[in-house]
């Protein structure tokens, strides 16, 4: 889902007085919520490929580069914006490499539209490489970090 795609839902949601539209497409849901000040939230979520309505290469997938690539899952940039490793520029990054995770916790955050988007975990692992840099554009799909899991 692109950039246009979430502009189109929003609009869709204006023209027919929604307050609440929900979508689930290539392994990632996502949820737009008008509140009655007028605000929108948006919650964007990665299903694993075993909960996803057909295999969703672009939410999760196992590198096949290699055999010691093939322990290691992707965790992809399910939205074009801007990569952030931390809440704000003073405070720490959410993970590093070597950094135990858990299902649900936060791994970074993607700013798309002047929204910020928290990504979490869908699995339990150990960060072994991050992909890209703080402030750094990312596109759809692009790989974030590489989870050893556990």
């Amino acid at each position: 889902m692109n950039l246009k795609e979430i502009k189109e839902l929003i609009a869709l949601m204006n023209e027919n007085k929604l307050t609440e539209l929900e979508i689930e497409r290539e392994g990632i849901k996502v949820r737009l919520r008008k509140f009655s000040n007028g605000s929108l939230e948006q919650r964007v979520e990665l299903i694993p490929a075993q909960y996803a309505p057909q295999a969703a290469p672009e939410a999760v997938a196992l590198p096949k580069a290699d055999e010691k690539s093939k322990k290691f899952i992707e965790i992809k940039a399910p939205m074009v914006g801007t990569f952030y490793e931390a809440p704000s520029p003073d405070s720490p990054p959410y993970v590093t490499v070597g950094s135990d995770i858990a299902v649900g916790q936060v791994l970074c955050i993607i700013e798309a539209m002047k929204l910020m988007n928290e990504i979490k975990s869908e699995i339990k692992g150990r960060i072994v490489e991050k992909s890209v840099e703080d402030a750094q554009p990312i596109e759809y799909g692009q790989v974030l970090f590489l989870v050893e899991p556990k």
